[in-house]
């Protein structure tokens, strides 16, 4: 079926919704389809979407008897759709009027399996435009690895939003939309990774519709909670993706590269934390990036400017294994 479905896992959202649910209502067409995944909320979430259905045509409500997080509920909305287009909005976000028609128009004649969307953040009153860091755009087809470098530039890949786009149903039907059920937060950096290594034709055209609220309450812009260490597992499920490509010496740099940067941002965030939680933390990325390949951890602190480098190359020597130890010639890890 032509169209498209747009996936909106929503969890103790009853009080934000009326707002999402208005503009919602102004940004769609007979072409679009709201599928609403509700993932166990313990408030009236549901019950406000359901009152809501019958003024959006073609919005469905789907209700998960148990809690399942962010990632496995836009995978229950995955296996639900039925059109040959689809994409991803937060509950709690809002969007410009006529966005998922123009979103559909335009991937639909541009030819590809993906588009990439600019989006407008809002913290308060402030809105800022966001663009994907990519040349692939107004027209503009390109191979999604090739947006993946320069190593020192901010890509196309360090701009992981799911809702930022739309996708062609076989990229679901080939499993390379499922976000990773074991990550509470960070879900989205394996996954555009993934897409990225895997799609062949993508752009990004004139279109920015969704409103990206920052800041609010429960978001993870505000809180501090053992739910954001997910970032370490995340970065090591990039690690393995990127290992498994054969162009892995390729894009190992970038892979690792962005993982230190994103490591000293949490650092400079260690304050939000609880003493206890901040050392638990600190003592998660210090291991997990001491296990990163070796020669290319090395190459990347080098580059670094030395403030950079010296907070990095503290955090990691706790972890390091004693001098001299074996060097595996196929992936350069130490044993």
């Amino acid at each position: 079926m032509n169209g498209l479905t747009v996936i909106i896992p929503c969890y103790r959202l009853a009080d934000r919704l009326p707002v999402t649910l208005a503009s919602l209502a102004r940004a769609i067409d007979d072409r679009v389809e709201l599928l609403f995944v509700d993932d166990a909320s313990p408030d009236a979430t549901a019950e406000v979407i359901a009152a809501a259905l019958p003024r959006l045509p073609r919005a469905r409500l789907h209700r998960l008897e148990q809690n399942c997080g962010l990632s496995g509920a836009r995978n229950v909305g995955i296996d639900l759709v039925e059109t040959r287009y689809l994409t991803f909005f937060d509950g709690d976000d809002t969007v410009a009027r006529g966005y998922f028609p123009a979103l559909l128009d335009s991937i639909d004649r541009l030819g590809v399996d993906m588009i990439r969307t600019d989006h407008i953040e809002v913290t308060g009153r402030q809105r800022v435009l966001k663009r994907v860091p990519t040349g692939f755009r107004d027209g503009r087809v390109g191979c999604a690895r090739d947006a993946i470098r320069p190593v020192g530039q901010r890509t196309s890949v360090d701009y992981p939003y799911a809702w930022a786009g739309a996708y062609h149903r076989r990229l679901a039907d080939e499993g390379l939309l499922r976000f990773p059920d074991d990550l509470r937060t960070a879900e989205d950096r394996p996954w555009i990774w993934r897409l990225h290594l895997a799609v062949e034709g993508f752009s990004v055209p004139s279109v920015a519709g969704v409103h990206y609220h920052r800041d609010q309450a429960g978001s993870l812009t505000r809180v501090a909670t053992s739910t954001q260490f997910d970032f370490v597992p995340a970065m090591e499920q990039v690690i393995r993706i990127v290992e498994a490509d054969p162009e892995s010496e390729r894009f190992l740099p970038k892979a690792v590269r962005r993982w230190c940067e994103l490591t000293l941002h949490h650092l400079g965030l260690m304050d939000r934390f609880p003493p206890e939680l901040a050392h638990t933390f600190r003592q998660l990325l210090g291991r997990s990036l001491a296990g990163a390949p070796a020669r290319v951890l090395a190459d990347t602190l080098a580059e670094m400017t030395p403030d950079r480098r010296e907070r990095l190359t503290r955090l990691i020597a706790p972890h390091r294994l004693p001098a001299n130890p074996a060097v595996s010639p196929a992936d350069g890890r130490t044993r």
